[in-house]
């Protein structure tokens, strides 16, 4: 027995700690503290000065000395990873005499001399001898549950272990083993807690946190020997067990004599063995390496992993055998025991087999096959990086990076792209090291490219689909490019402008370029002589490029193609890599067109179906109606042989299954884990031959797929359905051999009786996964029912209504559009309740008019943050300067004692105080004061980080004004491509430029917190010429960039938006749209300046008073600075404005219409019309139009219903025609419900109007000159047009 001292607890298999005394392992205290003390001197004086004690090279395991900030003190220790970070390297060291892991930048590490290595680690590690783990299994196949061995500590443990261990005052242990590396001590230890001591491994034990393991090739009496203390009667207690050991699960039962307790205590390990969960080790002897060989890991899967058909072939054979002799074993197990073993098989655990040259053999089985793949080609897996086609610096560099070997896709999609071989390689995986490991590697061979023109240009171009995708693939190559051959790649991102195109010049030497297909198209247009060179092409996420990027796409493969037809290319490698998640015909094309022999990889077994071309049918019925339904989609009479697969979920199902197609004497087989072991049966049963006109049909489960090894079914029927995707496959690769391009080229040749079919059965109970289902469908091209549309419909329908609490979508505020809205959480609907407004003083924000804003927080090139200025002086401007007053007082700056969530304090930053509000609060560290608050400047906007100390109390009158930061939108531009995030240098410009300062601004929309403007402009004062200029229009200096593009959907998005929300309450009024610019006319024209100058009539009367009078015009700096009215540019610029302001006035037009047998013709009397809207209603219509320089606007409440979706309005003779689909095919009598002298019916109707459907460009809502307006005056009638409109009604004119 010797005492210890605790350092460091990770659980009860693994403390650390340095032994106080007890025998010859007592520690030389004073030795230890000379040695501290040596260390300090030495390392302090020849830190900075000697650069011997800085190690050449650093290695994981190497001993070094390190300094401990915390300790103030030099310590040994041991490197245990060395990590890489931007622009240096940081080592986890372990201290040895500590036990504690630091981390330490590699230039601050020192090598330990030999003099200081002379005394052995302080810090022992150690655990509880014969003391493992257990957890409580619940067995749903036996409806029970069970405390099992485990191999991993429950957090109750080691939090138990814990407390005893604080809680104690002398921690003692008695040495039972030593490791055969003499650096982990096993150990009984016992713990004094309040005067009585505890032996902690009982303790665990006796909690049911741990049991007592049975150590290999030792009996019961060798066991109980180390358990039992010192005997006061040797002859009595030799007889009776341990009180501990009746804890133990195998010896609960034990009734036979001492002579036989060695022989009882083997066959109770091996009862537990069989009884305890697979992951738990075996206790029957089992080698581990057996393990191994025997079960591929399961690498992060929800369920079995499936095999290769030979693989599983094999597993079943051994199972067969071990299942033999494991009967002649226990033929006296009961039910429960046979369920557990068959579940040890289905998630297999190694069974205990006799050793002979014939059982090795079988089970060399492939362990990288635990996964399914389909191939069109042979490939050699490296399951390894010795076996990876790698060169020897890059293996280093990522065994360096803590890689151990490739993952599953990586083994199969390596070895074809380092050969130079075309590849398309299909997984759920996107990691662009999946192809540019070995394209780097194939480029370091320099002899492959010398037949190639000496010019400057690149061997390999990767193409992305995005930005944000290629600056991912770019960071990459440059870490791994660094151990290759200089190679200087680049990211190419061009914008539009074309001189920036044509001045591009690529440095000498590059060879590598990952770029974008538009960005590419937009080079190759003006210099094609720069991919001369190009050997290597690579499409990352080829899907999305052949769906975003078409033309682009098809472009360069026609300009890769071409080049490789010259001469000079014969000797030269030529190959194309597409990597992409889904398969698609646009895939299939590019590997039959363009590609020479490709080598397919596919470890996705729902997109292999697509590759094999399996027919997908989806029945959909209701829940019970699936037996019905499943019993119409067998075919009781075929002609040839059938085998048909019934997948279901659970034993129930199966039985009820097999009861109902046995019914209909169809030969049925059926297999679950409920009816034992007969896999072989089953089996031979369903692979042997039948004659013409037999259907044999088996139902199963999903957890017996692995064990039957069938890859051969020509037709599978999902009768429940898949509760994932992995499940969804596995079924699916049960008809991998009779895939038409299967892993067997010679198979596609053979002529199959029946193609492979899988059928889907999807009832309301799956309605989460229907949108899913009609997606794959539509990409395998199949026959999609009526009936599912509808459903779909519905399920997206419902969708969006769970979204109804969720904020508004930030890309469909920004752009007007989300390309991710099956995925997008957020909502994508305006509800008009929700959406109002928000207050930030007496007032709620404004919703059209002129404003000033201040942007203060730059989100990106389009959204701010920041305060609408008021005029003079808005009152943030008075709280601000009380706010600053309060706080000069250096009583008053009180910091808060404890932080709460979602409360408003104080914040001092940059000589000024802001009102914060915390949004989170990070988990405080133990015996720590401070710690991390998460906080949003409501004020403004942004958001930060700050210790809880520096927060302030405010005062409740600093409280009432509610937050004035206030979110900007800057409307009709986007990013370049079809990109959803704008290049990080048009954010930085924008930032740069507008940060800070007030532009003055036209509200187009206002919702809730956000305000949309279009157009932002900054004016500036020019004080000699006494007159204002626009200094720069945001929109326009974003577009001058190139990154960005004209966005005319943006505001008639959100107008689409609103009509929608509308519909629910049809007779109120739309809130303020105000139009965007007229189509062709200039922002110069439409400044803010100009449109400023009707809403501030007295302020231009003054300030022309005060040009006469000789006096300067002086307003606040918050203010929009008129241009000086004695200015003549000034005087025209006026008179321009004032003939594109609308006016205040809307006419009537005249409006005849007459009706056919399903629609209504309106034709309205107007000509040389610039911009016009029509938005249509189940009983009404508003058509508003501006022409000639007035408006005209047209309310009519129709006297019949109509369909608004199938009703358009077209031009016709320069006339706008309104054409109203009939809702019932009746004559109606009156257009109007009431009476208008305006409205008269056409009596020239006879006139043929075919031509003005068979015009119909485009649905309500699209036309190309449309503009939106919404009128906010009340209508006045015209008078010119009252005169020559006939005052006769429609009642008049028809009845």
């Amino acid at each position: 027995m010797f005492d210890i001292f605790i350092l460091k607890v990770e659980d009860p298999g693994c403390f650390w700690g340095h032994i106080k005394g007890g025998g010859k392992l007592v520690d030389k205290e004073m030795e230890y503290k000379k040695l501290q003390t040596e260390m300090n001197l030495f390392y302090t004086k020849c830190y900075k000065t000697v650069d011997e004690i800085k190690p050449s090279v650093l290695e994981k395991g190497q001993v070094c000395a390190v300094y401990y900030q915390e300790l103030k003190s030099w310590c040994r220790a041991v490197v245990k990873a060395i990590i890489s970070c931007t622009d240096y390297y940081l080592a986890d060291c372990f201290l040895v005499d500590y036990a504690k892991n630091v981390l330490v930048k590699t230039g601050r590490i020192c090598v330990a001399l030999e003099s200081f290595m002379s005394l052995p680690y302080r810090a022992k590690k150690f655990r509880l001898h014969c003391t493992k783990p257990v957890t409580l299994r619940v067995d749903y196949c036996s409806n029970n549950a069970e405390i099992v061995p485990t191999n991993r500590w429950d957090v109750a443990a080691i939090q138990h272990f814990q407390n005893l261990l604080n809680a104690t005052t002398q921690v003692e242990a008695k040495l039972c083993n030593v490791e055969e590396d003499g650096l982990t001590f096993d150990v009984y230890l016992y713990v004094t807690i309040k005067g009585e001591k505890v032996c902690v491994n009982d303790d665990l034990v006796a909690k049911n946190f741990a049991y007592y393991e049975i150590v290999k090739e030792k009996t019961l009496n060798t066991v109980e020997d180390q358990k039992k203390g010192p005997s006061l009667r040797p002859s009595s207690l030799s007889e009776d067990i341990n009180p501990a050991l009746i804890l133990w699960p195998s010896l609960l039962q034990i009734k036979e004599s001492r002579d036989s307790e060695a022989s009882v205590a083997s066959d109770a390990g091996e009862k537990l063995a069989c009884k305890n969960l697979p992951e738990t080790a075996s206790h029957n002897g089992v080698a581990e390496s057996d393990i191994m060989v025997v079960v591929p890991p399961l690498e992060k899967a929800d369920v079995q992993p499936l095999s290769k058909q030979a693989d599983v072939q094999t597993n079943r054979d051994l199972y067969k055998k071990t299942d033999n002799m494991q009967k002649e074993k226990d033929k006296d197990l009961d039910e429960k025991s046979i369920c557990a073993k068959l579940l040890q098989f289905l998630n297999p655990d190694p069974l205990k087999i006799a050793d002979g040259q014939d059982e090795i053999k079988e089970l060399q089985l492939n362990t990288s096959a635990h996964l399914p793949v389909v191939l069109s080609h042979k490939i050699e897996p490296c399951s390894s990086f010795e076996m990876a086609p790698l060169f020897p610096a890059l293996k280093k560099e990522l065994l360096r990076k803590q890689f151990l070997s490739p993952n599953h896709i990586q083994s199969y999609a390596w070895p074809p792209i380092a050969r130079g071989c075309d590849s398309v390689i299909i997984s759920p995986e996107s990691d662009p090291l999946l192809y540019l490991l070995p394209i780097l590697t194939f480029l370091q061979s320099r002899n492959c490219y010398v037949s190639l023109p000496a010019r400057n240009g690149p061997l390999a171009l990767v193409i992305c689909p995005g930005q944000k995708k290629a600056e991912q693939a770019f960071e990459l190559l440059e870490i791994y490019s660094h151990c290759s051959r200089p190679l200087h790649p680049i990211l190419l991102l061009l914008g539009m402008k074309k001189e920036e195109i044509e001045s591009l010049r690529l440095p000498r030497g590059c060879e590598f370029i990952v770029t974008t297909p538009h960005s590419l198209v937009r080079l190759l247009e003006h210099n094609s002589f720069l991919f001369l060179r190009l050997c290597h092409l690579v499409f990352d996420e080829v899907e999305v490029l052949f769906s975003e990027a078409n033309e682009q796409m098809f472009n360069i493969l026609e300009h890769y193609k071409n080049n490789l037809n010259t001469e000079e290319r014969e000797f030269v490698p030529r190959q194309i890599v597409a990597v992409g998640n889904h398969w698609n015909k646009n895939i299939h094309f590019l590997t039959k067109e363009y590609m020479n022999d490709p080598y397919v990889v596919i470890t996705s077994m729902e997109e292999a179906a697509i590759y094999g071309n399996v027919q997908q049918v989806v029945q959909v019925c209701l829940e019970c109606n699936r037996i019905s339904t499943l019993l119409q989609i067998l075919d009781f009479t075929p002609t040839d042989a059938q085998k048909t697969l019934i997948f279901t979920r659970s034993i129930e199902e199966a039985d009820i299954v097999y009861k109902a197609v046995e019914s209909t004497s169809i030969f049925c087989l059926k297999v679950h884990s409920g009816i034992g072991f007969h896999f072989d049966h089953v089996a031979k049963q369903w692979h042997k031959t039948f004659s013409s006109g037999t259907h044999i049909v088996l139902v199963l489960t999903d957890d017996c797929l692995p064990a039957l090894g069938i890859t051969d079914g020509p037709r599978v029927v999902h009768f429940s359905f898949p509760p994932s995707p992995r499940i969804f496959g596995a079924r699916l690769y049960s008809m991998s051999a009779n895939f038409e391009h299967s892993i067997d080229k010679v198979s596609a040749l053979v002529n199959r009786q029946s193609k492979a079919k899988s059928i889907l059965l999807l009832t309301e109970k799956n309605a989460c996964h229907a949108v899913g289902v009609m997606r794959y469908l539509e990409r395998t091209e199949a026959k999609i029912p009526p009936e599912l549309y509808a459903f779909t419909a519905g399920v997206l329908e419902a969708r969006e209504d769970s979204k109804s609490g969720r904020p508004l979508c930030y890309y469909l505020k920004v752009y007007g559009i989300c390309t991710g809205n099956n995925h997008c959480p957020n909502r994508h609907r305006v509800n008009l309740k929700t959406d109002l407004p928000q207050p930030r003083s007496e007032d709620t924000l404004p919703t059209a008019g002129n404003v000033t804003i201040l942007p203060l927080f730059i989100v990106s090139a389009t959204n701010y943050f920041g305060r609408i200025v008021g005029k003079p002086k808005d009152q943030y401007t008075a709280l601000a300067e009380e706010m600053n007053e309060y706080y000069k007082k250096a009583n008053n700056r009180i910091s808060v004692n404890t932080v709460e969530k979602h409360m408003v304090y104080g914040l001092h930053e940059d000589k000024s105080f802001h009102r914060v509000q915390v949004l989170e609060l990070a988990p405080k560290e133990e015996n720590s004061l401070f710690h991390t608050v998460q906080i949003k400047y409501i004020d403004e906007g942004r958001t930060g980080q700050v210790q809880n100390y520096c927060l302030l109390h405010l005062p409740e009158k600093f409280q009432v004004m509610p937050p004035q930061g206030v979110e900007f939108i800057v409307c009709r531009v986007k990013p370049i491509d079809n990109e959803m995030e704008w290049n990080p240098k048009v954010t930085r410009y924008i930032n740069h430029k507008i940060r800070g300062k007030p532009h003055e601004a036209k509200i187009v929309l206002t919702l809730g917190n956000t305000v949309w403007l279009d157009p932002v402009v900054r004016i500036t004062r020019l004080l000699d010429l006494k007159t204002f200029i626009n200094e720069y229009n945001i929109r326009s200096e974003i577009l001058s960039t190139g990154m960005g593009v004209d966005n005319p959907e943006h505001v008639q998005e959100l107008q689409r938006l609103f009509r929608d929300a509308e519909t629910v309450h049809e007779k109120q009024d739309l809130p303020p749209l105000i139009q965007p610019l007229k189509h062709g006319t200039s922002e110069q024209a439409m400044s803010v300046s100009q449109s400023i100058l009707q809403n501030n009539q007295e302020q231009v009367a003054s300030s022309v008073q005060s040009a006469k009078a000789g006096n300067d015009t002086t307003n606040d700096d918050s203010q929009a600075v008129l241009q000086n009215p004695c200015d003549e540019m000034a005087r025209i610029k006026e008179e321009e404005e004032e003939s594109l302001q609308p006016s205040n006035k809307c006419f009537y037009p005249a409006v005849k219409w007459f009706e056919k047998q399903d629609v209504v013709v309106v034709k309205i009397k107007l000509h040389n019309i610039t911009d016009y809207d029509c938005k249509f209603f189940t009983q009404r219509i508003i058509f508003s139009a501006y022409a000639g320089g007035k408006s005209y606007l047209a309310d009519m409440e129709l006297q019949e219903n109509i369909l608004k979706e199938k009703s358009f309005c077209v031009f016709k003779s320069d006339e706008p025609v309104i054409m109203l689909a009939k809702v019932k095919e009746e004559r109606w009598c009156n257009l109007l419900k009431y009476k208008n002298p305006n409205v008269s019916f056409d009596f020239d109707y006879l006139e043929d109007t075919e031509d003005i459907e068979e015009k119909r460009p485009f649905l309500i809502g699209t036309g190309p000159r449309k503009a939106h307006r919404v009128a906010t005056v009340v209508c006045q009638e015209e008078e010119e047009s009252s005169e020559e409109i006939d005052t006769d009604s429609d009642d008049s004119s028809l009845c």
